[in-house]
């Protein structure tokens, strides 16, 4: 296993570098999903929850579900610090674990990952491309009655294929309580009957695609972000090949030749500290009792200036397991701003991140990227890093990366994020405050390589990286 790893880990990379493809081109894929777009009926109108026959709001128990009692849910939830209320808000209560999953293959020698387009009723522009499978444990136990999901029986048996990457992670904590799901990567040598609605991707052309907004989606980024490349020791011949395909010298210093025990103690030691001293609550309560917020037979609204609020939604998709349904969204109400600060060392880059506690928190907090901006914060708030941030901003010249990108539409309604990399030089932010701290890409990769570490923010800003 460790070999066949080893192996795939060059192939990783040679297919991270390959941006034009050797099955379908860029230009192609572009073409694909503007196609679907056009020749799929897509229908999303907000409604009344009297209007949906599945869904129902429980006065009594002051919950939104459905009579199932399936899929997800609805309730209120506080967040206490320190024995003080802090805020509440709505949450989505789903505490099934589901299948992000990738198929990779070696194609002509090259590896390409099969990636699926996806049209979901929050989607900014209806299609984005996927993971090979994207399925809730209700999906694939069929309680909606419909289909299995293509291409599930190869995760069900994942087991008889070689598996790169399987690892259990986090959602958005900021709407979701404790949800996580199981993001994996498994490598096949079998001929796959490719279905439509489905393409082979080199890394690099999923690279370059998630330089056009709304495009690629979180679920994929997510896990292309877990790919692992510093859980194996490679000889100097395979890194001397591997060194060829970076026109980033300092990252590929940042991945392998980076000592994870230099910024891995300290970082466990922030993370640590936070869960062991400080007095974390969390209570849920009825819907009905939220003092901020008002419940209707149209959702959900924040009383005051909040980040989100919830409508009902009818709905109907062709070519879907089932076509037509009704269901609450979390709609955005503006665009929340991740970032992430970097700067170039001897040692190769570096990442700002900090620890980041969050009312849906499987373990009150994962590692985020430094700059994580509900629509809600204001300048006036700002600490050194984040002042920071913002004049770099200003400087286009050291803004790497900056794009908009969706989160997951099933569950949220137009939810963008502004996803900026920004560099600064050496010498600035040498003494961060309390909280951050830096870290080299071989740290945070291994990291991902664990359960409920790294926040699913700081997960999607890394996936954007560039070799």
């Amino acid at each position: 296993m460790s070999c066949f790893l080893k192996d795939k880990i060059v192939k990783i990379i040679e297919s991270w570098g390959n941006l034009e493809g050797n099955v379908h081109s860029v230009q192609d894929i572009l073409q694909w999903i503007e196609e679907i777009k056009k020749t799929t009926f897509v229908r999303i109108d907000e409604c009344s929850i009297h209007d949906s026959k599945f869904w129902f709001y429980d006065d009594y128990n002051g919950e939104i579900l459905n009579i199932r009692r399936s899929f997800f849910s609805i309730t209120g939830m506080r967040f206490f610090h320190n024995n003080r209320f802090v805020y509440e808000q709505p949450v989505i209560i789903q505490p099934e674990i589901g299948y992000l999953g990738i198929i990779c293959k070696e194609i002509d020698g090259v590896l390409n990952f099969l990636m699926q387009a996806k049209i979901e009723p929050g989607n900014v522009n209806y299609v984005q491309i996927s993971p090979t499978i994207q399925a809730t444990k209700s999906n694939f136990l069929r309680a909606h009655g419909g289909r299995l999901p293509t291409y599930f029986s190869y995760f069900e048996n994942a087991s008889d294929h070689q598996i790169i990457y399987d690892q259990i992670q986090s959602e958005q904590a900021s709407r979701f309580y404790k949800k996580r799901n199981r993001n994996i990567i498994i490598y096949v040598e079998e001929d796959i009957e490719i279905y439509p609605g489905f393409k082979w991707m080199t890394l690099g052309q999923i690279k370059k695609l998630m330089e056009i907004d709304n495009l690629v989606n979180m679920d994929a980024r997510t896990v292309i972000s877990g790919i692992p490349l510093v859980t194996m020791k490679l000889t100097e011949s395979e890194l001397g090949h591997i060194e060829k395909k970076f026109t980033d010298v300092d990252l590929f210093k940042s991945i392998f030749h980076s000592e994870q025990s230099e910024t891995l103690s300290g970082i466990y030691y922030e993370l640590n500290n936070y869960k062991m001293f400080q007095d974390v609550r969390i209570s849920s309560i009825p819907l009905n009792q939220l003092v901020d917020w008002d419940v209707d037979e149209y959702g959900i609204t924040g009383r005051k200036k909040a980040n989100f609020m919830v409508r009902y939604y009818d709905i109907e998709i062709s070519g879907r397991e089932v076509q037509s349904w009704t269901q609450p969204l979390f709609k955005a109400i503006d665009i929340a701003t991740f970032g992430l600060i970097i700067k170039k060392t001897t040692a190769g880059t570096v990442f700002l991140v900090r620890g980041k506690p969050e009312i849906g928190s499987f373990d009150r907090l994962e590692l985020g990227p430094c700059i994580q901006w509900e629509p809600t914060h204001i300048a006036a708030d700002d600490d050194e890093v984040e002042k920071v941030f913002r004049r770099q901003l200003d400087v286009r010249s050291s803004v790497k990366t900056d794009v908009i990108l969706s989160e997951e539409g099933g569950r949220f309604y137009h939810e963008q994020n502004r996803n900026v990399i920004i560099e600064v030089p050496e010498e600035v932010l040498v003494n961060v405050p309390q909280g951050y701290s830096w870290a080299n890409y071989g740290t945070l990769n291994y990291l991902i390589q664990v359960n409920n570490c790294l926040n699913i923010q700081l997960r999607n800003l890394l996936s954007l990286l560039k070799i």
